[in-house]
């Protein structure tokens, strides 16, 4: 072989390497949780892939939502609180004291388990974020993003006629589809959600689930579920969790079909949890 076809193969392996790397949008290395005295998670080391879905899974108490709350720091929140290991969004810590805390929301958004809409109306929900971080010049390019946020929320159909009434007249579904179209007007890289479908019925909890799934073309989405099946319907990659420890992690597919681990085996299969 000679130099240049080397040095190619070198570039092309190199070029190859990178691009897998650069494929991981946030990545938790080493990260531990203590609230006071008590470890709630434990050296937890997670990859979270570029435009997929990754589910959490786990029992109750696992530190699956521990997790969540570290990736945009909303532990932050909780008095006696504390982070060790790294976290990276692109690669840059986002525990580094430099970090906008307020911008790093803004990057990685969040949807909570019971849909918490503002008492605003449903225009003033969506266009709260936009307004506050100045992304809007003008009213008619506030317009433009609530009306497109609820289209990629797919509940622009059903408000379009009635955006100045109160977001909490709608159904629980439409609440929480309101949420999501809350939290991505201001553009986020990164949307969390922690159980979004546990309080809706199963034809709303359909409807979230597709738009997730929709959603996935543009976000990075971490989800952290207590539904096996959900998980399994939405979600990429899986991570489970037990006792504040990663106990596997991998492609949602082989996680549910052949688990390397007896205790992720024991958890798909509803011997514990």
């Amino acid at each position: 072989m000679n130099l240049m076809t080397e040095r190619s193969l070198e570039k092309a392996v190199g070029d190859k390497m990178n691009a897998v790397a650069s494929t991981n949008k946030m990545k938790g290395d080493k990260v531990s949780v203590f609230y006071g005295a008590k470890q709630a998670l434990f050296d937890v080391d997670l990859d979270i892939p570029e435009k997929m879905v990754t589910a959490l899974i786990g029992p109750s108490g696992c530190g699956k939502s521990t997790f969540l709350r570290s990736l945009n720091r909303m532990n932050d929140t909780i008095e006696g609180c504390r982070v060790t290991g790294q976290i990276t969004l692109d690669g840059e810590d986002i525990y580094d004291p430099k970090i906008d805390v307020v911008e790093l929301r803004a990057r990685v958004g969040m949807v909570f388990q019971k849909p918490n809409p503002f008492p605003k109306s449903i225009y003033e929900n969506v266009a709260y974020g936009p307004r506050i971080h100045g992304l809007a010049k003008s009213r008619h390019e506030l317009d433009e993003i609530v009306e497109s946020s609820l289209r990629r929320a797919s509940l622009f159909e059903e408000v379009k006629d009635r955006l100045h009434d109160a977001g909490t007249g709608l159904s629980g579904g439409q609440q929480q589809r309101l949420c999501i179209a809350r939290a991505i007007a201001v553009s986020p890289e990164v949307i969390l959600m922690d159980e979004p479908c546990s309080a809706l019925d199963p034809i709303a909890t359909a409807k979230v689930e597709e738009l997730i799934d929709e959603l996935r073309q543009n976000y990075t989405i971490v989800i952290v579920t207590h539904s096996m099946q959900q998980a399994a319907r939405v979600s990429q990659k899986t991570a489970m969790f037990h006792l504040g420890n990663l106990v596997e992690v991998g492609e949602t597919e082989m996680m549910f079909t052949t688990p390397k681990e007896k205790r992720t085996q024991d958890y798909i299969t509803g011997r514990f949890g």
